[in-house]
């Protein structure tokens, strides 16, 4: 083969690749990822008003918490105290 063929071979296969990982990169970020910077995005330009009213949700979902009886079930409450236990012990 002449040198300026394999040059020619060289470079379709360089242009094919370069496309391919453009393509595998744009299918990456649609799928994957998108998703999620759309939800930080929304996260990060929350205005005034709705903070407020994201608070008050919080708030009136603790109340209700505290009107129970019970917030926890028996097995959530032996697995956070036994989380309890490990810090202290730890912090010592």
């Amino acid at each position: 083969m002449k040198p300026e063929s394999n040059l020619k071979v060289f470079l379709i296969k360089l242009i094919a690749i370069t496309f391919s990982i453009i393509i595998i990169i744009n299918v990456f970020y649609n799928v994957f990822l998108s998703d999620k910077l759309e939800i930080l995005s929304k996260l990060s330009s929350l205005d005034k008003e709705t903070a407020d009213m994201i608070k008050d949700k919080v708030r009136s979902e603790i109340r209700s918490g505290l009107a129970k009886e019970r917030i926890l079930s028996d097995e959530d409450a032996t697995l956070i105290k036994k989380f309890i236990i490990k810090i202290s012990s730890e912090l010592k």
